[in-house]
């Protein structure tokens, strides 16, 4: 994400704690919750900016012990309709019955800002007037979460042109019990979203944490400490595979008298049950429904491997070292739901690529050697070649390419040797237990006949034939592979050429077949 999140969680502490700690059960919260896509009219408009601030919304509702009656959720909306809502927001606690030292107050922006403003769309909110909004409302804690962002493509870096960092200038002291800031990444770098998420990486990971999977000891709440943690290792695995750069998030923590703060109680989650993802793969758990979209992630090497989830069904799909694991699980409230992966449909990643699935995996790629036999070259001969071939092979949705060497050796008489470099493309077709592919290859090499006269009364044919030529061949080809367990596989390519020899080997035209047997692996 960006900014926000660096402001995303001064306000998910501060206020949060009072959500799941019992001495502070009588605290009344209040949300307003702000996202905009659009900025400037030079500003390229931002993809997650408003349902990022709804799946926070959704999460303070959820588990953060903010009611809904309590939040305000502004959505596309102009700086005069955020400036109303802040000053409606804060006459409200005012005039609660419960005395306003026990609130707490939230708000969050995700969107488009610079040094001195938000933008929202066409119009814009000075950051000294929301600082004066925040910190002028009467409720004891109030926290400031800012989500500024840029933009780019499949990861993006969040809005359109780089811009001066948002600078808060207040310098008084938060009054009540302090503030903590947690930011998605520091000064100098951006914050990024992603098209695979649906959101930032930082705050996806946030609220990650706070579903479970941040409750490094078990003991069923999630503190400050935890979730912060695990959300900034997370974000920067993910983050380090983009063309934008790794983000570091960033954690200051002024709270008076705690040493850490209770974020989520996931013991008390009423209506809630649980997802329990085994280990061995990275589990993305999706909504479904009208509204789609992730709710929880668990990494490989997660400790906690439970999430605090509405009843309902999901899709889980899960990444191993080999292959995509997907299907659907259903959570029962005030039940644990175990994901058994015999049941779930099991993709290996070259099939997925083919099939288009391969979301943010657009193409994989690995190593393959084999055995090769090739005849009658030059044609008319009745030579044979038999060697090794050795190779890569990259899968893309729409096409394969295989680059190759081959080293073959003439039959037992003779010291003939066979060097070629082809660069195969072909399309494959998916079957149930086999992959069938069809496509041509062109290449070229050297040919060395060099045949001393065998022993024995009868001649050879080639027996005063010493040459070196290069050729060049094009064939059409067809293959099979069987995958195996893991990420290896077995195939067998079939290749009729057409060639032409460079040099005084007679003829200079001619047809061969080639026959390779090869073992390979998906990296």
């Amino acid at each position: 994400m960006s900014m926000p999140m660096r402001l995303v969680v001064p306000a998910l502490a501060a206020w949060l704690f009072a959500s799941v700690a019992p001495a502070r059960a009588d605290t009344e919260r209040y949300a307003v919750v702000i996202g905009n896509n659009r900025g400037a009219p030079d500003e390229q408009p931002l993809r997650y900016a408003e349902s990022d601030a709804q799946r926070f919304s959704d999460l303070l509702g959820d588990i953060g012990g903010v009611p809904r009656e309590n939040q305000v959720v502004l959505r596309g909306k102009s700086a005069d309709q955020v400036r109303r809502a802040l000053i409606a927001t804060n006459e409200r606690i005012r005039m609660a019955p419960r005395p306003a030292a026990d609130a707490v107050l939230l708000v969050y922006y995700s969107g488009h800002g610079d040094a001195d403003a938000l933008h929202l769309g066409d119009t814009t909110l000075l950051l000294r007037e929301l600082e004066a909004l925040v910190h002028g409302s009467p409720a004891a804690v109030r926290v400031f979460v800012i989500d500024s962002c840029r933009s780019g493509s499949i990861t993006h870096v969040k809005g359109g042109r780089p811009a001066p960092p948002l600078v808060l200038a207040t310098a008084a002291p938060l009054l009540g019990e302090g503030m903590i800031v947690l930011t998605a990444s520091t000064l100098t770098e951006d914050a990024q979203e992603s098209d695979q998420l649906g959101g930032s990486f930082f705050t996806h990971y946030l609220l990650s944490g706070l579903r479970g999977a941040a409750d490094a000891n078990g003991d069923r709440v999630v503190t400050l400490g935890e979730a912060f943690g695990y959300a900034r290792d997370q974000t920067i695995i993910a983050s380090s595979r983009t063309l934008a750069g790794t983000q570091h998030p960033t954690f200051h923590y002024d709270l008076r008298g705690r040493a850490d703060l209770p974020l989520a109680d996931l013991g008390n989650a009423t209506g809630h049950g649980t997802l329990t993802l085994p280990a061995g793969a990275t589990w993305l758990v999706l909504r479904t429904g009208s509204s789609p979209g992730v709710v929880g992630e668990i990494a490989a090497d997660a400790r906690r491997r439970t999430l605090s989830l509405q009843p309902g069904i999901y899709t889980v799909r899960g990444r191993a070292r080999d292959a995509l694991l997907e299907g659907t699980a259903t959570v029962t409230a005030a039940r644990d739901t175990a994901v058994d992966p015999d049941q779930l449909e099991r993709t290996m990643y070259a099939s997925l690529v083919r099939k288009g699935r391969g979301e943010s995996l657009t193409g994989v790629s690995g190593p393959f050697v084999g055995y090769t036999i090739q005849t009658d070259i030059p044609n008319g001969y009745g030579l044979s070649f038999k060697g090794v071939v050795a190779g890569w092979t990259w899968v893309r949705p729409n096409i394969t390419l295989s680059p190759r060497i081959s080293y073959a050796h003439q039959d037992p008489y003779s010291s003939g040797q066979h060097i070629t470099v082809d660069l195969r493309a072909m399309w494959a077709g998916e079957f149930r237990w086999c992959v069938i592919d069809l496509g041509f290859a062109v290449g070229g090499g050297q040919i060395r006949l060099a045949e001393p006269a065998p022993p024995g009364p009868l001649p050879h044919p080639l027996s005063s034939l010493e040459r070196s030529s290069a050729e060049a061949h094009i064939a059409a080809t067809m293959g099979v592979s069987l995958p195996l367990w893991g990420r290896s596989y077995l195939g067998a390519e079939l290749a009729v050429q057409i060639h032409h020899i460079f040099g005084d080997i007679i003829p200079q035209n001619g047809r061969s077949t080639t026959l390779n047997l090869l073992g390979g692996v998906w990296l």
